[in-house]
């Protein structure tokens, strides 16, 4: 994709570190964190993806402290996908489960579930992996129908697309969900799913590429 000026400046680091949550003492019950669905003014439905994860972070004995969130974005960073990390991250002695007790496409969905806090890097990771080509675009589609998480997956395509409009991966996905209902509002720019080309031996960049 040709580059753009005003859009590489939107872009202050492409592979950041998630932002540890503020917590402070202060005496009074601490407000709810939104989830993504609060952001999209959706509803949530009981997800038999996330009771599994549940099951599986209490069988890895996961930190008492760590959330769901927090233990997917570990578990995707253990898996290759780095374009955001946790700063804090988990010691080498945390065990997680492998692909054959969580596969790739179950950690994706995971990723974009509605029932998430509201944090676009996790989004961003969930777009890394489907970028490396990695997932079975079947069973990817059919798990995303089955946790209702289509509208995002159609979003994050539509962004994708703006990047490398030929991208295997991208095209089977929006092709899939072209009747699928838009959300209300974006999740990300599209620059959240990319890193700027250089050309060689020089400073300026010369176009966009998916992070993958």
């Amino acid at each position: 994709m040709p580059i753009n000026h005003t859009d590489l400046a939107t872009v202050t680091a492409n592979r950041r570190r998630v932002p540890p949550p503020t917590t402070r003492n202060t005496g009074h019950s601490v407000p709810k964190a939104p989830t993504l669905a609060d952001r999209m003014g959706v509803t949530v439905h009981e997800s038999p993806l996330r009771f599994k994860i549940r099951r599986l972070m209490r069988l890895y004995r996961a930190p008492t402290s760590c959330s769901i969130e927090d233990w997917l974005i570990e578990l995707a960073n253990r898996r290759g996908a780095r374009v955001v990390f946790r700063p804090d991250s988990m010691p080498p002695t945390v065990r997680f489960p492998g692909s054959e007790e969580l596969t790739e496409e179950e950690l994706v969905v995971a990723l974009c579930q509605m029932n998430c806090l509201d944090r676009p890097q996790m989004l961003r990771l969930a777009a890394q992996m489907i970028s490396r080509n990695e997932c079975d675009s079947g069973k990817l589609l059919r798990l995303m129908r089955m946790e209702r998480a289509t509208r995002v997956f159609k979003q994050l395509a539509k962004q994708a697309l703006k990047v490398d409009s030929a991208h295997p991966a991208w095209l089977a996905l929006q092709n899939a969900l072209r009747n699928e209902r838009e959300l209300s509002q974006p999740l990300l720019h599209w620059t959240r799913l990319a890193e700027p080309l250089f050309a060689p031996r020089t400073a300026n960049p010369i176009g966009w590429k998916l992070v993958s």
